[in-house]
């Protein structure tokens, strides 16, 4: 039987709050931090919930402007 992703519930609450705020992302950063962190902490345990949390991403606050 497969283990369980170490960070679903994070990736599960980001989607909760998106859906609660009208997908304004800006409502959900405390979330999206914590998703962030998770990832963080299981590094390298291949979880498909932390595939689109690359480390080196900047929050898009400090990306240079287009």
């Amino acid at each position: 039987m497969p283990r369980k992703d170490p960070c679903q519930k994070h990736a599960c609450a980001i989607q909760t709050c998106l859906q609660a705020n009208k997908y304004v992302e800006s409502m959900c950063e405390d979330v999206i931090r914590a998703m962030r962190r998770c990832c963080e902490v299981h590094a390298g345990e291949n979880s498909v919930c932390c595939s689109g949390f690359s480390r080196d991403r900047k929050p898009k606050e400090d990306a240079a402007p287009a």
